[in-house]
């Protein structure tokens, strides 16, 4: 999400009505998974929807981002606090901010852990979580479904980003097929094998293209210098949507992974040097 920053307001705007909304459903789903329910940590929170969504479970939520300009459009809620966590900040200084050792009840991270230094979040992780029973969620949307007209188009976009991925990306593309994630499963997703679910959505036109221009890969290509939102790819969609003012009935596929830390392997990474992705998020 960290590609906000270089967008105007308008856009960035624009971006945040395409963002979907998680079920509150899947936040229950969690919640049933934690014995304790005094606090939830959202990492990587955005503009706050996954933290307003837990907090109707948990007594208080800390939602963090590296993004300020995010944190400023940020959805507030009486047990919400957010804070602004520069990837600069100590180790120590994270995990104080956020409750202190052995005190998370849940770990949530949507649509944002690819872009982790995923050696160094684990290593926290273990460090705040309830020992026994705490539990780590990570959750990416990587395909927009809007309608038969809209899709062939949206693939033929999605073919022409495979040049300007980066692993990071690949590791949502690939809906965390292939990610990292080394804690005990819990029923709901284990490593190479996410749980699949939908996320309904309601869509304009405006911010549909709005979503397309702050995509990331279409981003990554501008700065080299590659259009990929064409004003003829523009034109296609504005006609395979149809009437203009219509608000569609999207949803967007989605994946999950949930698990707690392993008994007898809690202490094994705190000291371990991070050495996997560079973090942007923390």
């Amino acid at each position: 999400m960290a590609q906000l920053a270089s967008l105007s307001d308008k856009q960035a705007d624009a971006y945040l009505d395409a963002r979907p909304r998680y079920p509150a459903e899947w936040f229950r789903m969690l919640a049933a998974r934690t014995p304790g329910h005094n606090v939830a940590w959202d990492v990587g929170t955005g503009n706050g929807h996954p933290a307003v969504g837990v907090a109707e479970y948990y007594e208080k939520v800390v939602a963090t981002d590296i993004n300020d300009s995010q944190l400023k459009r940020a959805i507030k809620h009486p047990r919400v606090a957010y804070h602004h966590t520069p990837a600069s900040m100590p180790d120590d200084d994270l995990v104080s901010l956020v409750g202190g050792e052995n005190s998370v009840d849940l770990i949530i991270a949507a649509q944002a852990v690819h872009y982790f230094d995923l050696g160094r979040f684990y290593n926290i992780a273990r460090r705040v979580l309830k020992k026994p029973g705490g539990v780590i969620a990570v959750c990416v949307y990587n395909r927009l479904i809007v309608s038969p007209e809209v899709d062939p188009i949206m693939d033929r976009l999605v073919d022409s980003t495979l040049p300007f991925r980066n692993p990071t990306m690949n590791l949502a593309f690939d809906g965390y097929k292939t990610l990292p994630f080394p804690f005990e499963s819990i029923g709901l997703g284990s490593e190479g094998n996410p749980v699949p679910f939908n996320i309904p959505h309601k869509l304009s036109l405006n911010g549909f293209l709005g979503f397309l221009r702050s995509w990331q890969p279409v981003v990554k290509a501008k700065e080299q210098g590659v259009e990929l939102v064409t004003p003829t790819l523009l034109r296609q969609f504005q006609a395979a949507w149809g009437d203009q003012e219509q608000v569609k009935d999207v949803f967007y596929k989605a994946y999950m992974l949930a698990g707690k830390v392993p008994e007898g392997n809690m202490d094994k990474t705190r000291n371990r040097p991070s050495n996997v992705l560079v973090c942007n998020i923390l």
